[in-house]
């Protein structure tokens, strides 16, 4: 053996050595950071201290979270700890006079009356130590007996029965000058309670006692009866929880009081197990449960607690054994590939089969945020929002015929070195250099953090175990396997999660008593799968709506995307990238029903099955939780396996494409004397770089509030990224456009979408449109002050005297 092969035969020793003890290492930390298990859905129950001289009280409260007890004039609060009661001071007010009160977004109302039944105003309250202070008093348009509220959104709802006997509903924004009467439910009967939960408005009517009514109104579909309480209602126990669940006391016919969950989606009522009360005599909301108080004067609690379900050993070698593919299929590009060049590395020596890179572009644009909120949406409400698929693909075959063979005739490796060819080399790296800072803050943190904690939520895989499961090994095989690395593991990577889909699917079917009938026929009840409606109401998911989304976030904003268009640059030709593009186009169709189906499966089975949801959790945990909670070992697995599939095929498609531009547009460009050798290895660095710094900004994000956060790097993105998206429309497709117009059109078009963001002119949706309608307007108004360009504008337009 010459000395020149022993040496290389070492060095791929002590590579192979050193890969192996890192995914050992790695995957003894990950099954290091898994939590205990937990029963689904326990119920906690214990007991509060008696008020003094152990006298039954008439009302329980709830303001500012800390519980009222009051005893004709006599009021009593109960200190944060839990362990004793105090005298409460009601200034104005007396304890005989309160009714009722409603929270809502931390303002606290009560329902006041001069005598014990009928309420003439409401008084907005809270405490300040052992004191109850007013501050705002609302009189009612009419003295209303047996008065019950509530708050819906900023609007508030009360409802009783007015002097003549006759039951009244009245609304009042906060704001609004005057209540206005509302339309009552069909029963026209006194209202029993009423609660609103998930924008809507639920009413018990006070009917014979043991056929209560339950009644739900929305602004689109008004009053509709949804199945009844079973029983009869105690009088102040009916309160929201979670994000789509109402938790009541019912008696039922033989006396028997027990705690009921009706969920807002399915229309469906559950019993709780261990929540027998003997003769309430008054209850009010206690954390995620109730707390009453009996007639001798003792007081009682029940809370829900969310369970956690432990992975078994099946499942984590299924995960194990997908994340040991995907890093050895990493090293094999690594071994096997002899990149001289960053062409090697960022567009795979533009080798690609175009039906490959059709894969990994659905792969790289279905992130485990829609592996997780597709389905969420489904459940929640219907198909419309496929629509975007189908209408998408009709703005891709644009993509495919006039954008995508443009820009891959020019063999580029950087989308943005066009907006340099075409205009000015400084509009390409302020564009490039957005692009990075975007991509890694606004969608890199939050893809590798929403997935993890959804995951922690439900198995108790820690959320920092799970960043950094998916963000090393992802690491780990892009920066040695450069871009066929990312598309080969994309391919992979999308028959794990579309296999475990349709799984979950099947699963759902085969457990119904009468099979895929019993499925059409449940969804058909609802209208589940409605998918098309062509209303111009701009509140509402209209075809209408979809065209304007798509125009602007698919067609015009597609040649800056550089994670998309370098799939498409990676093919052999100008004909195979457009023949990438009808792949992705032929894919989109058939993933956007199957993801959309399992939220309709989902919604069928927990209509079936009500008792096994978790009122506790987000509704966009409903997937993770049946994967968690119903699926077979190994199967769950394989599913939370094709979660991190989706993460990572986003991920590494990122971090290669940022390293892309990060290498192309700056490295090469500033750097003396750059040689192919130098250029790969930063390109390796900057790629481990990249991922790092995106797991930092996820574990970060892991320590405080995801929903500002989230929402702020939204707003970023439509703010400062539709400029540009502007500047490629007039580059392909204007001849006059030229580089002071467009750079006026670009710095215009982010100073007046944030003069709209900081005035709130329109909804954040809108910004991302609003930037790229300015930047095309005012940049071609702008270009027509001067000169018309004089450099060859060949194959940089969409014109056939342009043509190549």
């Amino acid at each position: 053996m010459s000395k020149l092969a022993a040496n290389t035969a070492a060095i791929l020793r002590q590579r192979f050595t050193f890969g192996f003890r890192l995914f050992v290492a790695i995957t003894l930390l990950a099954v290091g950071g898994m939590a205990s298990a937990e029963s689904l859905n326990s119920v906690a129950t214990g007991t509060l201290p008696a008020l003094p001289g152990n006298a039954p009280p008439q009302q329980l409260l709830t303001v500012d979270g800390r519980m009222l007890a009051l005893t004709g004039d006599n009021a009593w609060t109960l200190a944060k700890g839990g362990k004793t009661w105090s005298p409460l001071d009601l200034g104005k007010l007396t304890g005989n006079a309160i009714h009722g009160s409603s929270s809502n977004n931390s303002t606290t109302w009560l329902l006041v009356g001069a005598d014990a039944r009928r309420s003439d105003h409401l008084e907005q309250v809270s405490l300040k130590g052992d004191a109850l202070v007013s501050s705002r008093t609302l009189p009612l348009p009419t003295a209303l007996a047996d008065a019950v509220l509530t708050a819906l959104g900023d609007t508030l709802y009360v409802a009783g029965v007015d002097d003549a006997g006759k039951p009244q509903l009245y609304r009042k924004p906060v704001d609004a000058a005057q209540w206005q009467p509302a339309p009552l439910w069909p029963s026209n009967t006194a209202p029993a309670a009423m609660q609103a939960q998930k924008g809507a408005l639920y009413v018990v009517d006070a009917a014979t006692p043991g056929t209560q009514q339950l009644w739900r109104w929305t602004t689109e579909k008004g009053w509709q009866a949804v199945p009844g309480i079973g029983g009869t209602l105690v009088p102040g126990s009916m309160r929201s929880l979670g994000q789509a669940h109402l938790l009541m006391q019912v008696r039922d016919a033989s006396g028997v009081v027990t705690a009921r969950t009706f969920h807002t989606i399915t229309s469906a009522w559950a019993s709780l197990d261990d929540t027998v009360a003997n003769a309430p005599v008054a209850t009010a909301s206690w954390g995620n449960g109730l707390a009453w108080v009996g007639a001798d004067g003792s007081f009682h609690t029940f809370e829900m607690q969310s369970g956690k379900h432990l992975l078994g050993w099946l499942d984590w070698t299924v995960i194990i054994v997908y994340l040991a593919a995907m890093l050895g299929m990493g090293a094999w590009f690594y071994f096997r590939e002899k990149r001289g060049s960053t062409a090697d590395f960022f567009v795979g020596g533009r080798s690609i089969p175009f039906w490959a890179a059709g894969v990994s572009l659905y792969a790289t644009n279905t992130s485990s945020i829609s592996f997780i909120a597709i389905p969420a949406k489904a459940f929640e409400t219907n198909w419309q929002y496929l629509t975007n698929n189908l209408i998408a693909v009709v703005g891709l075959m644009f993509v495919a015929v006039w954008i995508v063979p443009l820009l891959r005739r020019l063999d580029l490796m950087s989308v943005f070195s066009y907006l340099e060819t075409r205009f000015h080399p400084a509009i390409r790296m302020l564009a490039s250099a957005l692009c990075i800072v975007m991509q890694i803050g606004a969608r890199m943190s939050v893809v590798l953090f929403l997935p993890a904690l959804a995951i922690a939520t439900i198995t108790g895989i820690n959320v920092v175990w799970s960043i950094m499961m998916m963000g090393v090994f992802t690491i780990l095989y892009t920066a040695m396997g450069g871009m066929k690395a990312v598309i080969w593991t994309d391919f992979v990577q999308v028959i794990v999660k579309m296999g475990g889909a349709i799984f979950a699917i099947l699963f759902i079917v085969w457990t119904l008593k009468g099979g895929f009938g019993e499925f059409v026929a449940t969804a058909a009840m609802e209208d589940k799968t409605k998918l098309f409606d062509f209303s111009f109401d701009l509140t509402k998911a209209t075809v209408w709506g979809f065209i304007f989304l798509v125009v602007f976030d698919v067609v015009l904003t597609f040649p800056k995307d550089q994670v998309l268009m370098q799939r498409t640059l990676a093919t052999k030709s100008d004909k195979e990238a457009g023949r990438s593009i009808w792949a992705f186009a032929a894919i989109m169709i058939p993933g956007g029903f199957i993801f959309y189906g399992i939220g309709t499966a989902l919604w069928v089975f927990y209509k079936n099955n009500p008792q096994r949801l978790d009122p506790l959790l987000p509704i966009d945990a409903t997937f993770p939780l049946f994967i968690a909670a119903e699926l077979p070992p190994g199967v769950t697995g394989l599913i939370i396996a094709g979660v991190f599939a989706a993460a990572m095929a986003t991920l590494s498609s990122i971090m290669n494409s940022v390293a892309t531009l990060i290498s192309v547009d700056f490295y090469e460009r500033l750097a003396k004397n750059p040689n192919p050798r130098r250029s790969v290895l930063f390109a390796e660095i900057s790629t481990v770089m990249v991922g790092l710094t995106a797991i930092g900004l996820a574990l970060i994000m892991s320590r405080y509030d995801i929903h500002s956060l989230f929402d702020v790097s939204i707003e970023l993105a439509g703010l400062l990224g539709g400029g540009f998206a502007g500047a490629y429309t007039l580059g392909m497709f204007t001849r006059r456009a030229n580089s002071p117009g467009v750079a006026i059109g670009v710095a215009a078009s982010i100073v007046l979408t944030f003069v709209a963001w900081w005035f709130s002119l329109v909804h954040p949706y809108f910004y991302l449109a609003i930037s790229i309608m300015l930047c095309i307007v005012i940049g071609y108004v702008a270009s027509l002050f001067f000169p018309a360009p004089t450099r060859s504008l060949k194959g940089l337009t969409i014109y056939k005297q342009d043509a190549v």
